[in-house]
């Protein structure tokens, strides 16, 4: 089990809006998940439930790649987990605060969002946008190899994903695909090998956007795959779940803007069963700004 899956799965609007060249992006947030949580259905736990307070620290610069608006990025979680379930048969809990897995991701609109100076930005008007986003996260999370319940996947995942955005006056659609490939964990319960298949993911936004750059976004995203392996031994723990949620943005002035947001699960095969509520803190700044 691993906090890496409470935000794995998060909905996102708005990835690839265009933004001028040159700004860059710091946010503070705060999230809360909790509910009947298995994020590895592989263990033997049964009635779990965890509660997980999250602070993410997050900083994004926009880039021009060859003409084409991109974005590069960093995610660094802090998480404090508190839980308690039954591990084959006997009552157990866990209590642990540290970092999560850190996130690294590059993304490019190849198309419909061109690379623009701040003053060139003001009469852009979006149309169609098809961007490509790549996600890397690295094993140094918490850690230990001998706890079912960690808040690192000692492991590192890759993510793939292909985005297209349409603006229709004051609203936007938005749709993407995604697939997550991960790297063995060979330490997970001390000493055994786990694998997992990858995880295929497609997530769909609308979007409304009110006077004085409000904007809010409902969304929902569906997610299969993930069978895990452990020592060999092909486990049934195959994921499809779906999640819905919203994002409502609302800016302070020019440089700050506070955004809220929340998802849940609406049909759940496999270990995705909590709820999520969170808030963030977003200050830009940039040249010509």
């Amino acid at each position: 089990m691993a906090t890496t899956t409470a935000y794995a799965q998060t909905l996102e609007p708005r990835a690839y809006a265009n933004a001028p060249v040159g700004m860059n992006f710091l946010l503070l947030g705060y999230q809360n998940s909790s509910g009947a949580l298995l994020f590895d259905p592989a263990v033997p736990i049964t009635d779990a439930n965890v509660k997980i307070d999250m602070g993410l620290l997050a900083y994004v610069r926009t880039l021009n790649i060859a003409g084409r608006s991109a974005k590069a990025g960093a995610v660094l979680p802090y998480a404090w987990l508190s839980g308690e379930g039954y591990v084959s048969g006997d009552y157990r809990t866990r209590v642990v605060d540290g970092f999560a897995d850190p996130e690294f991701y590059f993304s490019i609109n190849l198309s419909g969002a061109p690379a623009l100076s701040v003053r060139e930005f003001k009469d852009y008007q979006q149309d169609t946008i098809i961007g490509f986003t790549f996600k890397l996260t690295a094993p140094l999370g918490q850690y230990e190899q001998d706890k079912l319940i960690n808040l690192g996947t000692n492991r590192w995942s890759f993510k793939p994903e292909l985005g297209v955005s349409q603006a229709l006056g004051k609203w936007t659609l938005e749709a993407s695909t995604a697939a997550i490939f991960y790297t063995d964990n060979d330490e997970f319960d001390t000493d055994k090998t786990r694998q997992q298949d990858p995880i295929y993911s497609a997530q769909f936004h609308v979007i409304y956007s009110f006077p004085k750059n409000i904007w809010l976004a409902v969304g929902t995203t569906y997610y299969t795959g993930g069978r895990t392996t452990i020592d060999g031994v092909l486990k049934n723990d195959l994921q499809q779940n779906w999640r819905s949620g919203f994002t409502l943005a609302l800016p302070v002035n020019q440089k700050n803007s506070f955004k809220f947001f929340g998802s849940s699960g609406v049909s759940t095969r496999t270990g995705t069963n909590y709820d999520i509520l969170g808030i963030a803190w977003q200050y830009r700044w940039g040249e010509d700004f």
